[in-house]
Formats: C-alpha cells, sequence, structure tokens
C-alpha cells in the first residue's frame, strides 16, 4: 500500500496546492471564530486576522506548488529512466540467452567434430577447455532466464521448505559424487513462496560442491522455525566465499575492480528476496555457512 506522501505527490501540482488553499482558507476562518469565541475582548470575526491568515496560506501555497512541481518532474524522469533501463536489460538479457547460446551451440558442435580429428594431448586438453567454457556459458543463460521468468511481485504461495530441500540434495547426490550429505530437516516447514524457492536452495547446494576439491567433501543442512521465521541453514568444509565477493553482495553493486566470479550467488540473493526473504554468507577457516531465512506460513488447507 503506498504511503500518504506518496499519494499527496501522484496529485497534479495545482490540485495539491488548490486544495491545500482550501482547507487553509477554512482553518483560518475557523481560528479567527474560535478566538473570537475564547478571548472575551476579541470580536467574532476580524478581517484583520483573516487576511493575514489567509495571506499566510497563499503564501505557502505558492512554496508547495513549486515543491510539488519539482518533485513530479523528478518522479517522472526517474521513471522514464527505470523503463529505459529495464527495456535495456530485457533487450541484453534475451539476445545473451538466445543469440550467444545459438553461438555456443555451434562451437561445442565443432568442438565435438574436432574432438575425433586429433590425436595428440594438448590439443585434446585444449579442446576440453573450449567444452568447459562453452557450457559454464550455457549454463549462466539458464540462470538468466530463471531471475528474469521470477515474478516481482509478492508472493501469495506456501510451499515446504522441507520437501524442496529433499528435492534438491536427491538431485545431486545421485550416485557420482563423492560428498557426504548430513541433513537435520523436520517432518514439514511451511513458508511463504513459490516453486522458483527451489533453484537459491539448490545453488547453494552446488556451490557448496562445485567449489570444493577435497576427498571428503562434507555439507551439513539444517531448517529451523523460530515464530515467524524459518531458517536453512548450509554448511560446507570447502575454501569459502572470497571476502571481495561477500563484499559485493552486501554492496549490491559491480565495478570493473569488485565483482563477483559468477552470477550463481545474485542468483541466490535475488531469487530469496523476491520470495521475501533473506541471505547471509559466513566465511570461515572451518568453511562456509549459508543462512537462508523466510516467512513462516501456516500449512495450506486441504481443497
Amino acid at each position: 500500500m503506498k504511503s500518504d506522501p506518496d499519494r499527496l505527490f501522484e496529485r497534479s501540482p495545482r490540485a495539491v496546492a488548490g486544495l491545500y488553499l482550501l482547507l487553509g482558507g477554512v482553518c483560518v476562518v475557523a481560528f479567527d471564530i474560535a478566538i473570537g469565541t475564547v478571548v472575551a475582548s476579541a470580536s467574532p470575526l476580524s478581517l484583520a486576522r483573516i487576511a493575514s491568515g489567509l495571506a499566510v496560506v497563499g503564501a505557502s501555497s505558492v512554496f508547495l506548488y513549486g515543491a510539488v512541481s519539482h518533485h513530479s518532474r523528478r518522479v517522472v524522469t526517474a521513471r522514464e529512466e527505470l523503463e529505459t533501463s529495464n527495456q535495456q536489460l530485457q533487450v541484453l538479457t534475451r539476445v545473451f540467452r538466445h543469440n550467444v547460446r545459438n553461438d555456443l551451440n555451434v562451437v561445442q558442435g565443432y568442438a565435438d567434430l574436432l574432438e575425433r580429428r586429433l590425436d595428440d594431448e594438448r590439443s585434446r586438453e585444449c579442446l576440453e577447455t573450449i567444452r568447459e567454457t562453452t557450457e559454464d556459458m550455457v549454463e549462466i543463460s539458464e540462470k538468466l532466464r530463471v531471475i528474469e521468468d521470477a515474478s516481482p511481485g509478492p508472493v501469495d504461495e506456501r510451499i515446504d521448505l522441507t520437501t524442496v530441500v529433499h528435492g534438491a540434495v536427491e538431485e545431486l547426490d545421485d550416485g557420482r559424487t563423492d560428498a557426504e550429505f548430513s541433513l537435520d530437516l523436520p517432518e514439514r516447514a511451511w513458508i511463504r513462496g513459490d516453486e522458483s524457492v527451489s533453484y537459491p536452495v539448490r545453488e547453494v547446494f552446488e556451490n557448496a560442491l562445485a567449489h570444493n576439491d577435497d576427498p571428503g567433501r562434507r555439507v551439513r543442512a539444517r531448517v529451523e522455525t523460530n515464530g515467524t521465521t524459518t531458517r536453512l541453514e548450509v554448511h560446507d568444509n570447502g575454501p569459502g566465499i572470497p571476502a571481495e565477493e561477500r563484499a559485493v553482495l552486501r554492496a549490491e553493486e559491480e565495478t570493473p575492480l569488485s565483482h563477483a566470479s559468477s552470477i550463481g550467488l545474485w542468483l541466490v540473493k535475488w531469487m530469496c528476496e523476491l520470495q521475501g526473504g533473506t541471505v547471509q554468507f559466513d566465511a570461515t577457516e572451518d568453511g562456509t555457512t549459508v543462512l537462508l531465512q523466510f516467512q513462516s506460513a501456516d500449512r495450506p488447507s486441504d481443497r
């Protein structure tokens, strides 16, 4: 719901100034009558007092008109700039997702073709680097699609966080990884959110494995509800998120000298905030702990 100042400045400057003049004039007359009633020596209606009060109201209405006009112009300019930025972002996202991805598919196709023609080990290593790089770019395009398709409005749905965590772990713990998962989950943990909650949750577990090359990789996850907040804590024994990347997320700004190496951390942050939640990263010598917090919700009624 918009605040009263927002409603005020959405009106035209002339309407705001006119309404102020009307209310001010009524108040001046009402105060003059009150003074005449309370003070015995004062006349009930003093034209001098009324004229003086109306002069103050009139002068202040001119100031109010100028302030509202200036604010309205700034709002219009800001909205136009925001719409332009959103349009540019949408175009760039679509170009990357479609055009660049199609080009990457071509590169992957030629890489597969060259693999059958190369016979020296060094060339095969270079070719494998090309393949891994293109796969990383395709994965980034998929994450951009998740962000683009996310609904920016408030979420009225409910989802079981325990089920989401089980699904993310089962998808990763498919027998092809040597990681050890330890889960401390309640039977149910309902939160306010929709299916898109699964993306940041899965990304947290993927990062815990992807950035840990130790043979004894361990990931520990716990879900607990405390009043109106439900928390998912994921801890791994990896090297941790670099301090400069965590600083970028706290500052919510990328610069040429300070930027995150992957869009995955931004995905976790943005998708959690779209669900009305928050995310915290804590890196120590023992590993990295990621804390996702969501709004608790009652169990949905069966229909």
